[in-house]
């Protein structure tokens, strides 16, 4: 690669659903350079960006002592300004600036997504959480990490609860 191109990329800490191949390379779109397992120091995942119901997708809390791992992916600035339009910058979300450790020992410096629009006490859904346990495998991610996930409470999906709802009875009859 030329090492003026090099010095253009930008990392990017992936820890939410942009962790799936399927989002990052297929519904945005994303071709990066490289990827990198990475560690983030002093923040924890947590899902209290609200999309409905008791559902929320993945976010940050800075909380000392705690770790993050996900995906660094090296990519463009036209890239990231892409990326940027289709995570709601800076509505939805706003660029933080975080140092990486990668799991090969060396350091990056790198930008995530992190909301100020929080709602504690909210969930992923199954089809959400499925998105980032297919990614942690996908890129290898430490089985510790996966448990990590598996180990975060689901939402009711409130399709699928409606559907199992009891039928009223019919108010003056009797069931047989």
């Amino acid at each position: 690669m030329d090492p003026t191109a090099a010095a253009a990329l930008l990392w990017y800490f992936a820890y939410g659903s942009n962790l799936d191949p399927r989002t990052f390379l297929g519904r945005r779109r994303m071709r990066p350079v490289q990827s990198r397992v990475a560690v983030l120091d002093g923040w924890r995942l947590v899902f209290d960006l609200p999309v409905g119901g008791e559902r929320a997708v993945a976010n940050l809390l800075a909380v000392p002592g705690e770790h993050t791992v996900g995906v660094a992916y090296a990519i463009s600035d036209e890239q990231a300004r892409h990326l940027d339009r289709t995570e709601g910058v800076p509505r939805a979300y706003r660029r933080e600036a975080v140092d990486l450790r990668t799991t090969q020992g060396g350091g990056l410096r790198a930008f995530t997504y992190v909301s100020p629009h929080r709602q504690p006490g909210r969930k992923p859904s199954r089809r959400y959480m499925g998105l980032l346990l297919h990614g942690a495998r996908h890129h290898g991610l430490p089985d510790e990490w996966v448990d990590t996930l598996r180990a975060f409470p689901l939402a009711v999906d409130e399709r699928s609860a409606q559907l199992e709802l009891p039928l009223e009875q019919n108010p003056g009859r009797e069931d047989p």
